[in-house]
C-alpha cells in the first residue's frame, strides 16, 4: 500500500536532489519502497509501502542539510486490514491564536469512516477538507495549554491517539503585548434570592443554609435593590427545601429559618438561556449588544469573558426582571473567543468563535522593564530614607511620619530638593512593620500610607508593589506625567511599565535606592491611555491604571477658586465657594468625588460675567476630592482635597492582623482583626476577590471590627481593605486557601463588605451598639389627637416588629418649654403606655424616637384646649 506524502511548493532545483537523498527509517524499514514523483506545480509527492504499525519518520536533505522540520514523524496503524498514517506539526503543537494543522490518510474512497476531535482547554472548531485519500485537518486554538487530538477510524481509535498537541502562548508584535488578553463581567442579580425580610443592616448577620441532603454550608447575604435581605450566589443543584439559617449575636433573627422550596424551574439550566445578538461576528470599538434572557433558566450567577489579542471594554446596560443588555467591544479587530456561563455552566453554543472587523484602533504601546534587586534589610537604630517625588506640593505643606509596631508615631525630617523631589529621614527603634505616612496639607498623598519592614523582610509578592502619585490618575499632553513605584517589600524581580493609547509615549525611568523608582511619561496627543505595570510578568493590584490625557490646558490655566474652605466642614451643611474665569471662556463643570466611592455633581450658578457660584453638601465625613474642570481640563490644583467632620479618619492608624490574611481553609470561617482605634470614624470597605464567592461577616470588637470569611473553592484570593476609599498599610493582602471545596470558578468572584465604623479610643471597651427600624413602630391612642388641659391623655406605642433601639419620646408645650408631666410605663417587653398632662391651651409638639429616627406621624402636633 502506498501512501502520499505532498511537500508543497519545492524549488524545482531541488527535485531531482530530494530523489536521491530520501530515506525512510522506520520499525522495520525493509520493503518500504520510498518513491518520489513530481506534481509538475513546484511540489512532489513521497510514497511509501508501511508494513508494520508504529511511528515512521520521513528524514529529508536538500544539498547535505535537513529541511526544515526534518524528520518529519508520520504515525500509521493498521485497522480493518487497511492502513490508517497520521503525520503534520500540528500532532505536537502550536501557538496559540494560530492555524493547527496535520493531514490524516486512508484508503480511496474510506474517508467518510474517518472521525477527527480536539478537546483543550477552550472550544475549537475544526476545518476538514477531503482530498481522493488524503484528509486535511486544521483548527484555531485560542488560549495556551494541551489539546488533544482523537482520530478515529471506522470507529476505532488509531495507534497513538489522543495525540498531545501542546499550544504555547504567541507575541502577535500588537500593541496589546504578547499572549491573550481576558476581560470579564460577573453579574449576580439572576442568583439572588429575596427573603422578603428588611433589616438595617446585615453588617453582623451570620448565615448558614441547609442543603436537602442535609449538608450544612455558609451562605451569603446581602441587600437588594428593594433593601430587602436576600441570599446571594445562590445556585441551587438539587430539588428540595433548602432552609437558611440566619443570626445576630448567636440569637436568630425574626422568621429564622426561612424554607426555601426549589423544584425543577428554580434548578439552574444553563440551556434555558435565551441569547440573541453579535456572538460570531463583531465591530471593534464599537457597542456590540447582547441580549441574555434567565427568566426561565432557575437561579444562578451570569458571567461574560471575552479573550483575544486584545482587551475589550464589558458592561450591562441595562437590567429587569432577570433580562440583561450588555455592551461589549473589543479594541481591536481579530479573532476572539467569547465565553457565556451560567451558574458557572456554558450556555448552548458557548464559547463561541468571534469574528471582529472594523478598523483598527491606531493605539500604540511603549514598554520599558527594569530589574529591582533586593533591598537590603535595616535595623534598629539604623538611618532609612524614603524618596519620592510628588509635583504640584509645597514643602512647607509636607509632612511625613512613622508608627512603629506598638502604635508610637514620630514625625520624619523632611529634605527638598530640586523638582519636587523630597526625602525623607527617620530611624527606627524596634524591628518589625512600620507604617509611613507622607502627608500635604494635612492629607495623604497618592499611595501613602506606605509599609516598611524593619529587620526582616516580608515575604513579597506582586501584591507588595505599591503605586502613587498624579500620573496615574490624570495627566496632559506635553508635560512630563509623574509617578512613584515602590518594590522595596515585594522583592527581588523584574519590573515593567507599558503605555499604552492614542500616541507614542516617551517612557523615563528615575533610578533611586532601597526600592524604589521614578516614573515619568510624556505624550503627543490627548485621550484615554492605559498604564499596565507588571512585576515578575503579572499585573500588580489596580493594573492597567486608565488615565485621561486631556489636551493642553490653556485658557484653563486662568481659573481661580477663592473662599474654598477644605476643614471644618460638616455632614449635611452647604459648602459654597467662587470660581473665576480671568478671562477664559468654556464650560465649567465640577463634582465631589466621596470616601464611599460616590461621585456627586456640585450645583454651578453664574453670579456675573465670568464669575460662577457652586455648591455641594457632604453627606459622610472623610476626606473628599473635589474635580473642577473648564472644557473637560482641570484647573490649576485640580482636584482640592477637603475634610469633612471634625476628626479626620486616618487609614495610617488603620492595621489588620489575623491568620486570615495569610492563610485559610475551605468550608470554614477564616477571620481577621482591622484595628480602627484612634482613626477616627469612616467607611470601611473589605473587598475579597478569588476562584469563589465568600461567605463574609463582620462584628464589632473594642478595638475594631472582626471579619469572618468562608471561602468555597481551594486557591489564591486577595484581601483588600480600605479606609475612607484609602488603602490601609499593607492592603492588599494575599491569602492560600487550602482544603477541599467546590471547583474553582473559571473567573474571579468579588465578595465585598462597607461598615461605617464609630469613633474608638485605644484601650477603651466597645459599647453595646442598638439597630432598629423606626418606620416599623406603631403608635395610636386617642392622646395623638387632642388634649384638654389638667386632664390625662394616653397613647400606645408597639415596638413588636421594630428590632432593638432607644424609644425617646418628648413634649415641648406652646411657650417652647418641655411638659413637666409625661410618663412612660412599660406593659409587656414590646409595648409601652404614655400618659401625660398639659396645663396651657394651644399646640403642643410631640416627638417620637426610635434610635436615631422619627417613627411615622411623628412630629405630631396636639391641639390643647380649656375644659
Amino acid at each position: 500500500m502506498s501512501k502520499p506524502w505532498p511537500w508543497n511548493q519545492l524549488p524545482s532545483s531541488a527535485i531531482d536532489y530530494y530523489k536521491k537523498t530520501y530515506k525512510m527509517p522506520a520499525p522495520d524499514a525493509d520493503g518500504l519502497g520510498p518513491e518520489i514523483k513530481d506534481n509538475t506545480d513546484g511540489s512532489i509527492c513521497v510514497q511509501y509501502h508501511p508494513n508494520k504499525s508504529g511511528r515512521h519518520e520521513v528524514q529529508m536533505c536538500y544539498e547535505g542539510c535537513a529541511v526544515e522540520g526534518s524528520p518529519f514523524s508520520c504515525m500509521v496503524d493498521n485497522i480493518d486490514g487497511s492502513y490508517v498514517t497520521a503525520f503534520g506539526a500540528g500532532l505536537v503543537g502550536g501557538m496559540s491564536g494560530q492555524m493547527v494543522s496535520f493531514t490524516v490518510t486512508a484508503k480511496q474512497g474510506s474517508l467518510s469512516k474517518l472521525d477527527v476531535k480536539v478537546d483543550g482547554p477552550t472550544k475549537t472548531d475544526i476545518t476538514r477538507k477531503d482530498h481522493g485519500d488524503k484528509c486535511d485537518i486544521s483548527f484555531l486554538p485560542m488560549t495556551p495549554g494541551i489539546y488533544n487530538i482523537i482520530v478515529k477510524y471506522n470507529g476505532k481509535e488509531m495507534k497513538g491517539s489522543p495525540f498531545v498537541s501542546k499550544v504555547s502562548v504567541h507575541d502577535n508584535g500588537m500593541p496589546s503585548g504578547e499572549g491573550r488578553k481576558r476581560s470579564q463581567l460577573s453579574l449576580g442579580n439572576s442568583s439572588e434570592y429575596s427573603l422578603k425580610v428588611l433589616e438595617t443592616n446585615v453588617v453582623d448577620l451570620v448565615a448558614s443554609i441547609k442543603l436537602p441532603s442535609g449538608a450544612i454550608e455558609p451562605c451569603l447575604l446581602k441587600k437588594d435593590s428593594e433593601g430587602h435581605l436576600c441570599v446571594g450566589s445562590f445556585a441551587p443543584k438539587s430539588t428540595g427545601d433548602y432552609a437558611i439559617h440566619i443570626s445576630r449575636d448567636e440569637k436568630p433573627i425574626k422568621g429564622s429559618p426561612f424554607h426555601i422550596k426549589v423544584g425543577d424551574k428554580e434548578l439552574a439550566h444553563a440551556s434555558k438561556v435565551k441569547v440573541s445578538g453579535p456572538t460570531t461576528k463583531a465591530k471593534a470599538n464599537e457597542p456590540n449588544i447582547l441580549e441574555l434572557d434567565c427568566s426561565d433558566a432557575g437561579y444562578g450567577g451570569l458571567s461574560v469573558v471575552i479573550e483575544g489579542p486584545h482587551r475589550s471594554e464589558i458592561e450591562c446596560k441595562h437590567y429587569e426582571n432577570r433580562k440583561y443588555k450588555i455592551s461589549y467591544s473589543p479594541h481591536e479587530p481579530g479573532i476572539y473567543i467569547l465565553n457565556l456561563r451560567f451558574a458557572d455552566d456554558h450556555l448552548p453554543g458557548s464559547p463561541f468563535l468571534l469574528q471582529v472587523e472594523g478598523e483598527p484602533s491606531g493605539r500604540i504601546r511603549e514598554t520599558v522593564t527594569k530589574t529591582m534587586e533586593q533591598a537590603e534589610p535595616v535595623k534598629k537604630n539604623q538611618n532609612c530614607e524614603f524618596y519620592l517625588q510628588i509635583p504640584g506640593t509645597n514643602p512647607f505643606d509636607m509632612e511625613a511620619s512613622v508608627t512603629d509596631p506598638d502604635g508610637s508615631t514620630e514625625l520624619c525630617e523632611i529634605m527638598d530638593e530640586e523638582d519636587f523631589h523630597y526625602r525623607m529621614m527617620f530611624t527606627p527603634q524596634m524591628e518589625g512593620t512600620h507604617t509611613l505616612s507622607i502627608k500635604h496639607k494635612g492629607l495623604h498623598i497618592s499611595g501613602s500610607p506606605f509599609v516598611y519592614s524593619v529587620g526582616q523582610l516580608s515575604s513579597g509578592g506582586t501584591h507588595k508593589v505599591q503605586v502613587g502619585g498624579p500620573g496615574v490618575e490624570k495627566g496632559e499632553v506635553g508635560f512630563s506625567n509623574v509617578f512613584n513605584i515602590y518594590t522595596r517589600e515585594a522583592g527581588a524581580g523584574e519590573l515593567s511599565v507599558a503605555v499604552e493609547g492614542p500616541s507614542d509615549a516617551l517612557i523615563k525611568l528615575e533610578e533611586r535606592p532601597h526600592g524604589f523608582l521614578g516614573v515619568s511619561y510624556k505624550v503627543k496627543v490627548a485621550g484615554m491611555y492605559d498604564i499596565h505595570i507588571k512585576f515578575n510578568d503579572a499585573h500588580i493590584p489596580g493594573s492597567p491604571f486608565r488615565v485621561h490625557i486631556s489636551p493642553d490646558s490653556g485658557v484653563a490655566r486662568n481659573v481661580t477658586v477663592h473662599s474654598l474652605k477644605d476643614r471644618g466642614l460638616q455632614v449635611d451643611k452647604a459648602s459654597t465657594f467662587t470660581v473665576s474665569y480671568n478671562g477664559a471662556k468654556g464650560t465649567l463643570n465640577a463634582c465631589v468625588r466621596t470616601p464611599s466611592g460616590s461621585h456627586e455633581d456640585c450645583f454651578v450658578q453664574e453670579m456675573d460675567d465670568g464669575l460662577y457660584g457652586l455648591r455641594f453638601i457632604p453627606k459622610e465625613n472623610g476626606v473628599h476630592y473635589l474635580d473642577i474642570k473648564l472644557n473637560d481640563h482641570h484647573i490649576p490644583d485640580s482636584p482640592f482635597a477637603i475634610m469633612v467632620g471634625s476628626m479626620a479618619a486616618d487609614p495610617a492608624m488603620v492595621l489588620a492582623h489575623g491568620d486570615g490574611l495569610e492563610r485559610g481553609s475551605c468550608g470554614i470561617k477564616n477571620k481577621f482583626v482591622v484595628r480602627t482605634a484612634g482613626a477616627g470614624s469612616s467607611f470601611l470597605a473589605v473587598f475579597i476577590e478569588g476562584p469563589s464567592k465568600c461567605a463574609l461577616s463582620c462584628r464589632e470588637v473594642d478595638e475594631g471590627y472582626e471579619f469572618s470569611y468562608t471561602p468555597f473553592a481551594p486557591g489564591k484570593y486577595l484581601i483588600t481593605v480600605k479606609y475612607g476609599n484609602i488603602n490601609i498599610a499593607g492592603s492588599p493582602y494575599q491569602s492560600e486557601v487550602t482544603g477541599s471545596g467546590r471547583k474553582p470558578s473559571p473567573l474571579n468572584e468579588t465578595t465585598s463588605m462597607v461598615v461605617e465604623t464609630v469613633e474608638k479610643r485605644p484601650g477603651a471597651k466597645s459599647l453595646r451598639r442598638f439597630r432598629g427600624d423606626a418606620s416599623k413602630v406603631n403608635v395610636r391612642g386617642p392622646g395623638l389627637k387632642k388634649a384638654r388641659c389638667n386632664q390625662t391623655q394616653t397613647f400606645t406605642i408597639d415596638v413588636k416588629d421594630a428590632g432593638h433601639a432607644m424609644l425617646c419620646v418628648g413634649m415641648v408645650a406652646p411657650n417652647g418649654l418641655p411638659e413637666p408631666e409625661l410618663m412612660v410605663k412599660k406593659n409587656n417587653p414590646t409595648q409601652y403606655t404614655v400618659s401625660y398632662k398639659v396645663v396651657e391651651a394651644g399646640e403642643h409638639t410631640l416627638c417620637i424616637r426610635f434610635g436615631d429616627e422619627e417613627v411615622p406621624g411623628s412630629p405630631f402636633s396636639i391641639a390643647t384646649v380649656l375644659r
